[in-house]
């Protein structure tokens, strides 16, 4: 995979396979049976990355509760990944 668009881009313009990289960076495992989704493991936390048609849907998991967020392919990609790494 060559070079990521630029942190500012949005995640409408990345191809799949940059998502795919870019999600691969931060460590997240695609699911083989769902290939939609990725698996995140944080400091105290576990999250569900899902590509969607139309947004990325996270789900974190943390001491027995869930929290999701959908997040917009409009959204920059240093956002959605500020986002993300946050938790819950």
């Amino acid at each position: 995979m060559s070079e990521l668009p630029s942190a500012r881009t949005p995640l409408y313009n990345h191809p799949l396979p940059a998502l795919e990289h870019w999600l691969r960076g931060l460590g997240a495992v695609q699911q083989p049976e769902n290939l939609c989704i990725w698996d995140l493991r944080g400091p105290s936390w576990t999250a569900e990355i899902e590509l969607e048609i139309e947004e990325l849907r996270v789900s974190w998991h943390q001491q027995g509760r869930t929290v999701a967020r959908h997040f917009p392919y409009g959204l920059s990609r240093a956002d959605a990944e500020a986002a993300i790494l946050a938790g819950p």
